[in-house]
């Protein structure tokens, strides 16, 4: 006669189930729940060129980043995520400027094919202002 309970070999399926569903429970599993949310901005830090892959963004009327490296002739795109209009406009011999972008929209520009630092600026809000590293 055995001394085991029927419900023996059960209590520990559902365990291992309750186990189960509790790890998945802590994985996101690629839906957002259960984590943190993402930052949306980063601080402005240099950025290596990528050729084809070079870009800066308005938003909030700040450059990010600010202080960006590129390589010669690099194609940077700049993306204004402002309802206002800006620019990106080289100080001093002007190498490069994208005119002026209107609220939403997208410019591209040449980086300088001479190695330095550009300093540039936003024209009609000379607050904003970055540097140019062509590396």
């Amino acid at each position: 006669m055995s001394l085991t309970s029927p419900w023996q070999g059960r209590s520990a399926l559902v365990g291992a189930a309750c186990l189960l569903l509790s790890l998945t429970g802590c994985s996101n599993g690629g839906n957002g729940y259960g984590t943190a949310p993402a930052s949306t901005s980063a601080a402005p830090t240099p950025s290596s060129a990528i050729p084809g892959a070079v870009r800066l963004v308005i938003e909030n009327f700040t450059f990010s980043p600010a202080d960006l490296q590129v390589r010669p002739g690099a194609k940077v795109t700049v993306v204004n995520r402002d309802s206002a209009s800006h620019t990106v406009t080289a100080t001093g011999d002007k190498a490069f400027d994208t005119g002026t972008i209107k609220g939403g929209a997208t410019a591209t520009f040449t980086a300088p094919s001479t190695p330095g630092s550009y300093s540039y600026l936003c024209t009609i809000h000379p607050t904003m202002k970055g540097t140019l590293t062509v590396t």
